[in-house]
């Protein structure tokens, strides 16, 4: 049996029974197909809902699964490790008409995503404090710095609330849910700084000149220039408030000092 053929007709409900599937009891094949195509989408939609549940809680879980299972039936896994399965979700819901009412689940998924993107990461040292405080005594090094992000650390930006929307969804009752969605405005946009501190994923609102900032170590600017970024956002941005953010969240690894010659 050729694996493609079979991997194809397991994930399209239309698609006929493949000519060479038996069972052993002589039971009727058809049947027990279904039972195992059932399952087999059960357990793709299953491992989605465990990596999007804010994305699903917003829909409910009706719609949800309807989706994940339009998702699954049009990209199995690539990998048997179900915990990586659903890159490439957020882009789909995007382009999901029945999904075009709330414009922002897209983004709201592709937080959701990195945070598992960060879990998975790999686990290295994080700076602490002390190791920068040699550097601090020549400003000049400090202009001209260049950081090294933790592999967890991401920055996730949106023309929507995604910080505000993800945020009330983890309050511990449905109450307590429903209260704290009622101050957001989802059509704010906010920005993530995604970060793993031990065993704990930080998801934290980062305003636009800090997102300014962010995106400019991370793109490889020195220290100076990223500030520069940031402060034709915000005259108001604080480099130290900043600093001190990157380094406690444990998303920062290791800086380099390049001094002009």
């Amino acid at each position: 049996m050729k694996h493609a053929a079979f991997a194809a007709a397991l994930l399209d409900p239309e698609a006929a029974l493949p000519d060479d599937v038996i069972t052993r009891t002589g039971a009727d094949a058809t049947r027990r197909f279904g039972v195992y195509r059932n399952n087999a989408i059960v357990s793709l939609v299953d491992a989605l809902a465990d990596s999007y549940p804010v994305v699903a809680a917003l829909v409910g879980n009706e719609f949800f699964r309807a989706m994940a299972r339009e998702f699954a039936r049009r990209y199995p896994p690539r990998s048997p490790i179900m915990a990586h399965y659903g890159n490439g979700f957020a882009a789909f819901i995007a382009d999901f008409a029945p999904a075009a009412a709330l414009p922002y689940l897209a983004d709201v998924a592709r937080l959701e995503w990195q945070r598992v993107v960060s879990w998975h990461a790999a686990d290295i040292s994080s700076l602490e404090p002390e190791d920068i405080a040699p550097l601090l005594a020549d400003p000049i090094a400090v202009a001209e710095t260049r950081w090294r992000f933790h592999p967890s650390a991401a920055l996730v930006e949106a023309p929507f609330a995604i910080v505000s929307l993800w945020s009330a969804h983890q309050q511990s009752s449905v109450g307590d849910v429903e209260a704290a969605l009622a101050h957001v405005d989802p059509f704010l946009p906010e920005s993530a700084l995604v970060s793993r501190q031990g065993l704990d994923v930080l998801i934290l609102n980062v305003a636009v000149a800090e997102a300014a900032f962010v995106r400019g170590l991370l793109a490889g600017q020195t220290l100076a220039s990223a500030v520069g970024d940031a402060e034709k956002k915000s005259a108001n941005f604080d480099l130290a408030l900043m600093m001190g953010m990157l380094l406690r969240s444990g998303a920062l690894a290791g800086f380099d000092v390049s001094l002009p010659a």
